[in-house]
């Protein structure tokens, strides 16, 4: 088993930036990509950007050029850093963390970006 802890939600600025941080525990020497989804109401949830244990990252074109994923240097931990965030950034982020056998979710974090 695998638990993953999000944190660093919030309301921000159009333009404005945010880093979200996910804590992997239990299991983590079974895992082999961590990563961020995303769901905004009324749609359906969707891909924001992964990172494979060997660095490998993935973004959905959307953030592509302001938002970066990143591991922590005991690799349970991921980031992603939002840069001039839209409004169409609003949304709840999951953390997830994929093994060959399972994949495991966070319990979400708020995002909106509202003047």
């Amino acid at each position: 088993q695998v638990q993953l802890v999000e944190s660093g939600g919030g309301l921000v600025q159009p333009g404005g930036s945010l880093r979200l941080s996910c804590a992997a525990s239990g299991s983590i020497f079974s895992i082999n990509v961590m990563g961020w989804y995303r769901q905004a109401p009324g749609k359906e949830r969707e891909l924001v950007a992964r990172i494979s244990s060997g660095g490998t990252t993935d973004y959905a074109d959307s953030v592509k050029g302001r938002f970066t994923i990143s591991r922590g240097n005991a690799k349970n931990t991921v980031y992603l850093r939002m840069n001039s965030l839209k409004p169409e950034d609003t949304a709840v982020y999951y953390c997830n963390a994929g093994s060959v056998l399972y994949t495991y979710w966070g319990q979400g974090t708020q995002v909106t970006v509202s003047s």
